[in-house]
């Protein structure tokens, strides 16, 4: 198994300083998330050659490593011209990827809920293009169900993923959205179930807290105008909200988890180290229970 750190909250340092932080924090893994100067939210990558030698000789001077690789784009647009430009920021993180000799990368399925019907059709076209080049570099990829995308719960997620078809198209269960995961008809959330639902296609987990967010009879946040479609979740330390941690790391275990498990905390810029120790400890002593 492998315990990485998304280095979210450290993306403002350079590329060699932030490595550093991360195995100064014991971290032996890195989920390489969205920064400014390499990878940016929904636009081509920046990294050059020059800038990619530069995270690969950090990575060995600091002895870590990339588990994976986490890219957005708009790849589910019903809009062809920004679906066609996703899919070209793809490609070029493909390379980059490779270039890094990093075997995984994760996404979201993006689109629209309230056009999940066309945003679907975006997703299978522009997979058209990208699985043969997956497949070529040797990557695997990790996909993951998240709020106000076209495919937000559990079992639809898992299965999308696995009407790919493809052994190394996977799923990413993120804890932080649990509460969304479970679906609208849910006070709670399952979350044996819907990790058991997931079987043997579970191969990364997102680990941070989150709160309730249908509590309180749906009063837990109270948002205006009344029902606005917003979504709203946190990524909390472990025990700052309300996952049930002891059925999720039960849950693991019982499955026999051996992928990649990754802390993903970003509501503590403040205190990003400490945060970022505490979860690697928490971590590590329930996986290794």
């Amino acid at each position: 198994m492998k315990i990485a750190l998304d280095p979210y909250m450290f993306r403002s340092l350079p590329i060699d300083e932030m490595v550093r932080t991360v195995a100064e924090l014991g971290y032996e893994y890195i989920e390489l998330s969205p920064r400014s100067d390499f990878m940016p939210f929904f636009l081509h990558p920046r990294a050059d050659d020059a800038r990619v030698q530069e995270l690969k000789q950090s990575l060995r001077t600091h002895g870590v490593r990339l588990s994976s690789v986490l890219p957005l784009y708009k790849w589910s647009s019903t809009d062809e011209t920004e679906r066609q430009a996703a899919v070209r920021y793809w490609k070029r993180m493909i390379e980059i990827t490779a270039d890094l000799e990093c075997p995984l990368m994760n996404s979201e399925f993006n689109g629209r809920p309230e056009r999940a019907a066309e945003s679907e059709a975006a997703f299978w076209r522009s997979l058209e293009e990208l699985l043969p080049l997956f497949e070529r570099e040797g990557i695997a990829l990790n996909l993951e169900a998240h709020p106000d995308d076209f495919c937000e719960e559990n079992t639809p997620a898992v299965d999308l993923v696995r009407a790919i078809d493809k052994p190394w198209v996977n799923y990413l269960y993120c804890a932080p959205h649990t509460f969304h995961l479970s679906g609208a008809s849910e006070t709670g959330a399952d979350i044996a179930r819907m990790m058991r639902y997931a079987g043997d296609k579970l191969r990364h987990v997102h680990i941070a807290d989150s709160f309730n967010h249908k509590g309180s009879s749906g009063l837990r946040y109270i948002l205006n105008p009344p029902g606005t479609p917003a979504r709203i979740h946190q990524h909390l330390d472990i025990g700052q909200g309300e996952v049930d941690w002891d059925v999720f790391f039960a849950t693991l275990r019982e499955l026999g988890f051996d992928g990649v498990a990754t802390a993903c905390v970003f509501a503590w810029e403040e205190r990003a180290r400490e945060s970022s120790a505490f979860m690697l400890d928490r971590i590590r002593k329930e996986l290794a229970a």
